[in-house]
C-alpha cells in the first residue's frame, strides 16, 4: 500500500511543478516565440520566386542532355535485366522440358521391353513384335 502513496505523491509533485512554471506551457521549439512567422517564412516564398521555380521545371520544359542520358541509361539497364530474367526462365523451362521428355522416353522404352519379354515365346529371335512383313 505504501508504494501507491509514494507514486501518488510523486505524480502530484510533478503536476504541481508543471503548473507553476510558465516555460512548461507547451513543447515549443526554443526561439519560435520570438518570431511566429519564422517557420512560415521557410515554407512559403514570394510569388515571383514561386513562378520562376515552376517556370524552370514545368511539364513542357526541355530536359538537359545529362538528364536525358541518365534516363536512357536507366531504361537500357532495366531492359537488360528483363532480357536476362526472361532468358533465365526460358532456359529453366527448356531444361525442365528436356528432362521430362527424357523421363517419358525412358518409361516408354522400359514398358516396351517389358511387353517384348512378356510376349516372347522363345521360338523366334526377339525382334520388334516378331511380325512378318507381307
Amino acid at each position: 500500500m505504501s508504494w501507491k502513496y509514494a507514486t501518488l505523491l510523486a505524480l502530484l509533485t510533478v503536476l504541481l511543478a508543471l503548473s507553476l512554471f510558465p516555460e512548461a506551457d507547451s513543447a515549443a521549439v526554443p526561439g519560435s516565440t520570438k518570431d511566429p512567422q519564422g517557420p512560415l517564412k521557410r515554407i512559403f516564398m514570394k510569388e515571383a520566386d514561386a513562378s520562376n521555380f515552376f517556370r524552370k521545371r514545368s511539364r513542357r520544359a526541355s530536359k538537359s542532355q545529362d538528364e536525358i542520358h541518365a534516363e536512357q541509361m536507366q531504361i537500357l539497364a532495366a531492359d537488360e535485366r528483363k532480357r536476362e530474367f526472361h532468358e533465365e526462365k526460358r532456359n529453366q523451362y527448356e531444361n525442365f522440358a528436356e528432362e521430362e521428355d527424357d523421363e517419358q522416353n525412358e518409361r516408354s522404352r522400359e514398358s516396351t521391353e517389358q511387353w517384348k519379354e512378356f510376349h516372347y515365346d522363345g521360338m523366334y529371335p526377339p525382334q520388334e513384335y516378331n511380325r512378318q512383313s507381307t
